[in-house]
């Protein structure tokens, strides 16, 4: 039962006056509002102590065998000096480099962030849901992500725009290069070169500027096209929505983080920031998406490796083929239809539609648009009172 409201000590030691005098414990113990088991409790303290004996002793344990040692706590300040992480990554580190000590859990190294001041509040924000769905990222090399890291001056005040590449499963960083332009020309060598050591992903996510995407016509950019004829399905995040690529993102914020707060001098020391940024952030941080360990654990080159020219587009014998002459244009049932003037010399192919009515052209094995049969013109997508019903029903059981 909890004592009256009253001062703590002083009821306590009415307690002890009024037993003394004679009055029996129940009564007394009853009048105070606490049980005989209290009443004892306090009158053998004071048999023991005195009167320091009726003070509230402290709860903490007399000893402490998972108290954090001196030598660990120094060790989790300096990781975070270093590396400005949190309290998962640090522990994830410890884990991974330290196994022959005891490692604290992470709430207790939040603790000591914090009792340190090393720990500033960041505030949550709500993230937009896609409706359409993406492709997942769910072994390595199913997807790759690629972006442009926005635009910077180095110290001698050249314009540097970092042209960066992930795994979307591991999360590894595969490509972070200075580039002083985003042009089709810029960025081919570093596809390549990413190619050729990783080999060939299934799908490359990517927002819609150039020279990833195109303004004109279907949307289609030069490079769309050379990744389309390597097998490479090109997947455009909605305009508006990086929170679609924000795996990719986050990275970014990181890179960000520890290579440009300044800018280097020049672009040769920031392209060394970034080397040197690359390998930390593949073989030593630890990820929270990944259990806290680096993304180089996780990731596999694939398995699709680089062909040593860029080979043909080739369709299956039940396709209906049609070359696109140089200016974007074909001709269809005697017509000349315009499609996009980036597939000049290429060929496209035509397969059923969802109805009767239209068509889907094909590049390779990517869908670009659809031919209306009915006026004879090219629509990028199909109207919204179209039903996308299945041109080969499964037969029911």
């Amino acid at each position: 039962m909890p004592w009256k409201e009253t001062c703590v000590v002083d009821a306590r030691m009415d307690l002890i006056v009024r037993v003394r005098e004679g009055e029996s414990v129940s009564v007394v113990a009853q009048d105070l509002g606490i049980s005989r088991v209290t009443a004892h409790k306090w009158l053998g303290r004071f048999r023991v102590d005195g009167p320091s004996g009726l003070c509230d002793q402290s709860r903490a344990p007399h000893t402490q065998p998972d108290r954090v040692n001196g030598a660990m706590v120094e060790r989790v300040l300096v990781l975070r000096d270093r590396y400005a992480w949190g309290a998962a990554k640090i522990r994830g580190w410890l884990l991974m480099n330290r196994p022959q000590d005891k490692i604290p859990a992470a709430s207790t190294i939040g603790a000591i962030l914090k009792a340190h001041g090393c720990t500033t509040p960041r505030r949550r924000r709500r993230v937009a849901q896609r409706t359409a769905p993406l492709t997942p990222c769910d072994v390595p090399n199913r997807v790759w992500c690629a972006d442009f890291k926005g635009w910077f001056h180095t110290g001698d005040g050249l314009h540097c725009e970092p042209l960066t590449m992930t795994d979307g499963y591991s999360r590894y960083l595969l490509c972070c290069q200075t580039l002083g332009r985003t042009t089709h020309d810029a960025v081919v060598p570093f596809f390549e070169s990413a190619f050729k050591h990783y080999g060939l992903p299934d799908t490359i996510r990517t927002d819609n500027g150039v020279p990833f995407a195109s303004t004109r016509g279907l949307g289609l950019s030069r490079l769309a096209v050379m990744w389309i004829k390597y097998g490479i399905t090109p997947e455009r995040i909605r305009p508006g929505k990086p929170q679609e690529n924000g795996r990719h993102e986050r990275m970014h914020r990181t890179l960000k983080e520890h290579t440009l707060q300044p800018p280097a001098k020049t672009i040769l020391k920031q392209q060394q920031r970034f080397d040197i940024f690359r390998e930390h952030y593949n073989h030593e941080r630890p990820h929270q998406a990944l259990n806290q360990q680096p993304p180089a654990r996780h990731y596999s080159p694939s398995l699709r490796s680089m062909p040593a020219r860029l080979p043909p587009i080739e369709y299956p014998d039940d396709c209906q083929k049609y070359k696109v002459f140089d200016k974007g244009s074909f001709r269809w049932n005697h017509q000349l239809l315009h499609l996009t003037g980036v597939l000049g010399g290429e060929y496209i192919a035509t397969l059923p539609g969802p109805t009767e009515r239209y068509l889907s052209i094909y590049f390779g094995h990517v869908p670009i648009a659809f031919i209306d049969t009915k006026y004879v013109r090219v629509l990028h997508k199909l109207p919204k009172n179209v039903q996308r019903e299945k041109t080969n029903k499964e037969p029911k059981s």
